[in-house]
C-alpha cells in the first residue's frame, strides 16, 4: 500500500515537472505573439531614432566594483551614443581592490563627459546607485553594468518611453550576449532568445514585469525618489526596485529596441552563483512585498506572485522526482529503462514539439534586435535539459536561503564572472 501510494505520488510530480514547462510556454508564446502584434510591430527598430517632443538632460550611471578588465571598453563605448540632448555619465567606483579607480581617474582626462566617484568601502551596488543618482543632473537615469556595451540609440530609446506618460517610472532594456564561445554561453544565447525575451512581453500583455534588469534599466528620477530609491539590504537591488515602483503606481515598460550586449558566466561555478543570487533575490523579494500586493494599490502586482508561486511548486517538483528517481532506478539495470523512468515517452514528444515551436516564434520576434542564426536554434532546443536542474536546485536553495538566513544589513557585492571572451 505505502509502496503504490509512493508510485503515484512519484507519477504526480513528474506529471507537473512536465506539464509546467509546457503550460508556461504555451503562455509565453501567446503572450509574445499579442504583445508583438499590438504594441511591438508598430514601433520601429533599434536602428532608428525615436521622435522627441522634447529632450532631457540625461545621466547614465555605472556601479563598478572591480571592473578593471571591462569597464574602459564599457564607457569608450558610450562615445558612439545617438541622443540628441545632453547627457553624462557618472561611474561609482564601490570600493573596488583591482585597478579600477585608476583606470577611471585615466579615463576623465580622456572624456569630459565622465565623472567619477570613489567610495571608500564596498558598501553594496545599491548604495553605489543611490549616490550616483543624488549626484546626477539628468531628470532620467540609465543604469548598466560595468560590463554592458551599449547600442548607439540604446539611450534615446529608453529616455523616449519615459516620455510617453508621466507615470512611467522604469524602462528595461533589451540585454543580448556576447560571449558565446562555450558550450555555457551558446546555452545563454538560446535563454535570453527564447526565454527572457518572450515573458517580458507577455508580463508586458497583463501590465507588470517581475524585474527591470540591472544591466540596462532606465528611471525616471521622480519615481525613484518615490520609493526611496533602491533597498541596500536587498540582494537583487533590481528586482526590489521593479515590485517597490509598480506597488506605488509607476509603470514598468520592456523596450526591446535598446539593445545592451552583455558579458555572462561561462563557468558551472560561476553560473550557479549568479542564478543562486537571482534566485535568493527573488525569494527575498516575494517575502518583503507579497502581502502588500492584497491591497487595492497592489493587486495589479498578483498575476507576478501567482506566476512566481507556481515556478517554487515546479521547482520543488523537480528535486523531489529526482530523489524518488534515484531510489527508483536502483531497481533498473539497462540505461534505455532509467531515461525512460526518468522522462516519460509521451511528454519527449510534446516538449520537444513545444520548444521548437517556442524557439522558432522567438526568432521571429527577435530577428529585428538580432540576426538569427539557425545554429542557435540547436543550442534553444537543448536549453531545458541543460538548464532545468540548476534553475530548480537555485529557486529551492534560494528560497530557503531567503527565509532562514534573513536578509544583511548592507547587500554587498562582488564583480560576477565575466565568462570567455
Amino acid at each position: 500500500m505505502t509502496e503504490d501510494f509512493f508510485h503515484i505520488f512519484f507519477r504526480s510530480l513528474q506529471e507537473i515537472v512536465f506539464l509546467y514547462p509546457f503550460a508556461m510556454s504555451w503562455i509565453w508564446m501567446v503572450g509574445g505573439l499579442f504583445y508583438y502584434f499590438v504594441r511591438e510591430r508598430k514601433t520601429s527598430g533599434p536602428d532608428t531614432l525615436p521622435q522627441f517632443s522634447y529632450t532631457p538632460m540625461i545621466s547614465i550611471l555605472i556601479p563598478c566594483h572591480n571592473e578593471g578588465e571591462q569597464i574602459e571598453e564599457t564607457i569608450s563605448a558610450l562615445t558612439a551614443t545617438n541622443y540628441p540632448g545632453r547627457w553624462e555619465v557618472i561611474a561609482i567606483n564601490d570600493g573596488s581592490s583591482d585597478n579600477t579607480a585608476e583606470i577611471l581617474n585615466a579615463l576623465t582626462t580622456k572624456y569630459n563627459f565622465l565623472r567619477v566617484v570613489h567610495l571608500a568601502e564596498n558598501k553594496g551596488k545599491a548604495l553605489a546607485l543611490r549616490t550616483g543618482s543624488l549626484l546626477a543632473k539628468g531628470k532620467h537615469l540609465i543604469c548598466i553594468d560595468g560590463d554592458a556595451i551599449l547600442e548607439p540609440n540604446a539611450v534615446s530609446r529608453l529616455s523616449a518611453r519615459l516620455q510617453m506618460r508621466p507615470m512611467i517610472g522604469g524602462v528595461t532594456g533589451n540585454p543580448r550576449i556576447r560571449n558565446r564561445t562555450s558550450l555555457l554561453g551558446k546555452l545563454q544565447v538560446g535563454e535570453f532568445t527564447t526565454i527572457i525575451g518572450l515573458i517580458k512581453r507577455t508580463q508586458m500583455s497583463y501590465g507588470r514585469i517581475f524585474t527591470m534588469a540591472g544591466v540596462v534599466a532606465a528611471f525616471r528620477k521622480k519615481a525613484l525618489f518615490d520609493v526611496n530609491y533602491w533597498s541596500p539590504e536587498m540582494i537583487t537591488d533590481d528586482i526590489d526596485v521593479t515590485w517597490k515602483l509598480q506597488k506605488n503606481g509607476w509603470f514598468v515598460l520592456y523596450e526591446p529596441a535598446a539593445v545592451c550586449w552583455i558579458l555572462m558566466p561561462e563557468s558551472l561555478k560561476g553560473l550557479w552563483n549568479q542564478r543562486l543570487r537571482w534566485a535568493q533575490g527573488s525569494a527575498e523579494t516575494a517575502i518583503k512585498h507579497g502581502l502588500s500586493l492584497f491591497s487595492r494599490r497592489g493587486r495589479r502586482m498578483l498575476p507576478i506572485l501567482v506566476e512566481y508561486l507556481f515556478s517554487l511548486i515546479w521547482a520543488h517538483a523537480v528535486i523531489f522526482t529526482i530523489a524518488f528517481s534515484i531510489y527508483e532506478l536502483l531497481t533498473i539495470d539497462s540505461f534505455t529503462g532509467i531515461i525512460a523512468n526518468i522522462v516519460p515517452s509521451h511528454w519527449v514528444i510534446i516538449l520537444g514539439t513545444t520548444f521548437f515551436l517556442q524557439s522558432t516564434v522567438s526568432m521571429f520576434l527577435e530577428k529585428r534586435y538580432e540576426t538569427p542564426r539557425l545554429q542557435h536554434l540547436f543550442w534553444m532546443i537543448w536549453y531545458p535539459l541543460a538548464y532545468w536542474l540548476i534553475m530548480a536546485t537555485t529557486a529551492v536553495v534560494g528560497l530557503y536561503k531567503a527565509i532562514f538566513t534573513g536578509r544583511k544589513k548592507l547587500a554587498t557585492w562582488v564583480s560576477p564572472d565575466r565568462g570567455i571572451r
